[in-house]
């Protein structure tokens, strides 16, 4: 039997692939309400850390352990998903992270809150290795990108959401209830999934030994340089949205002087920009190859393109009015979407459907990482300096993540063929 990471991919299941566009909008409904349930913390941390008294560098653990779990388990998710199958793996996933957010309701301190986002990490961080697992057993390499866009978009739609109706259930009900609602969204989702997704997916018609062979595989998978592309691209890229995620309102608040209700009149136009720059990347890309573009040079050709509209975080730090400011935050976010659709999208173009979702795991690991680093060192700079020096790294740092994906991604590699 070959190697996973060898060319040939098993067949896909013919319900999966006349259901694959209901499948993709399912999974742009679990990212979407994913976002919601992580950015309910970001867009109200204002007054929480008023009525808790927490600094920034406090703000920056509670979000670092959100971040350290979820990248840790991008890694074990994705080799879990890869080995159960997305049906079961995106259903247990929600479940957690759905009865973790409204238990969040009840905390009264940085540390419980620390603890909540610790799990809180754990169950999302399986939505993206799972959605592109999806992609690969039900696309062909000319529509992945698009079906990519389209998953990742709920991403920039859910933040949207968050920033538009969580302060409104806040000043209504107290922030407690946002945590309480937020939860409750994934219970629903969770109902249309089981309905949508066939229950005899590709996992149930693996030969007899396909766990051996799988953990055997790892090996030739770390030498590949395509691999290693993969991870440090979004090592480099990722930390660049959690940073925007994260931190936007608290800046809002800080630097710009932003109420609760300003926040949420204005906070959600970035993430709009960021869902449009989903699409620019997925049909772009799509674009390339239906006009004769070998696929990989057609990703490449993306991710330097998007690259630039990153650098705009540079000019929206020293912007003199607010809304110059959020202005070129959505042009960097545009091209961070646009960069992210292709990173999603190069596993499922380099690898077999059976691994996609251990190497995008293994690349989230690395981005889980970063962006910890990354949002406990935002903590520290703005209680001793300013937000200032937050946005040149976020400029610079995809100059990297974009290099790295074109130097390690050789011309000439060949993507695995896909077979329906």
């Amino acid at each position: 039997m070959p190697l996973p990471t060898e060319v040939s991919a098993p067949p896909v299941a013919s319900l999966l692939v006349r259901r694959r566009w209901w499948i993709v909008w399912t999974l742009f409904g679990s990212t979407l309400i994913n976002y919601v349930n992580r950015q309910t913390l970001s867009v109200l941390a204002p007054v929480i850390s008023k009525d808790l008294h927490l600094s920034h560098s406090a703000l920056s653990q509670i979000f670092g352990s959100f971040q350290l779990s979820y990248g840790i388990t991008w890694l074990l998710g994705g080799m879990f998903l890869d080995l159960v199958g997305t049906r079961f793996g995106l259903s247990f996933a929600v479940i957690w992270w759905s009865l973790v957010s409204g238990l969040t309701s009840f905390v009264n301190s940085a540390a419980s809150f620390s603890a909540l986002r610790f799990l809180l990490g754990i169950g999302e961080a399986f939505n993206w290795p799972g959605a592109s697992k999806a992609v690969a057993e039900c696309f062909p390499p000319q529509e992945r990108s698009l079906a990519v866009a389209i998953f990742d978009s709920g991403s920039s739609v859910g933040g949207a959401l968050a920033a538009l109706c969580i302060p409104f259930i806040s000043i209504r009900f107290g922030w407690r209830a946002a945590f309480v609602f937020s939860g409750l969204l994934g219970i629903v989702w969770l109902a249309v999934w089981l309905a949508v997704y066939p229950r005899n997916s590709a996992a149930a018609a693996r030969p007899e030994g396909f766990v051996r062979t799988y953990f055997r595989g790892w090996g030739p998978l770390c030498k590949r340089p395509e691999t290693w592309a993969i991870v440090i691209g979004r090592s480099l890229s990722d930390p660049v949205w959690w940073f925007y995620v994260f931190w936007l309102p608290q800046y809002l608040s800080d630097a710009r002087g932003f109420s609760l209700k300003q926040i949420a009149f204005f906070a959600w136009i970035p993430f709009i920009a960021a869902d449009l720059g989903n699409f620019a990347g997925g049909l772009g890309s799509r674009a390339l190859v239906a006009r004769g573009m070998p696929v990989l040079r057609a990703r490449k050709l993306v991710c330097v393109a998007s690259a630039i509209p990153m650098l705009s975080a540079i000019p929206a730090s020293l912007a003199a009015t607010p809304f110059a400011a959020l202005a070129l935050i959505c042009v960097a976010l545009f091209g961070f979407a646009s960069f992210s659709t292709m990173a999603l999208t190069l596993p499922s173009d380099l690898f077999s459907p059976d691994v996609v979702a251990s190497i995008t795991g293994l690349s989230g690991l690395g981005a889980g990482l970063a962006g910890t680093a990354f949002t406990l060192v935002v903590g520290r700079l703005v209680d001793r300096f300013s937000y200032t020096p937050a946005f040149f790294v976020a400029a610079l740092l995809p100059v990297f993540a974009t290099a790295a994906i074109l130097f390690l991604i050789r011309p000439g590699t060949e993507p695995v063929p896909y077979t329906a």
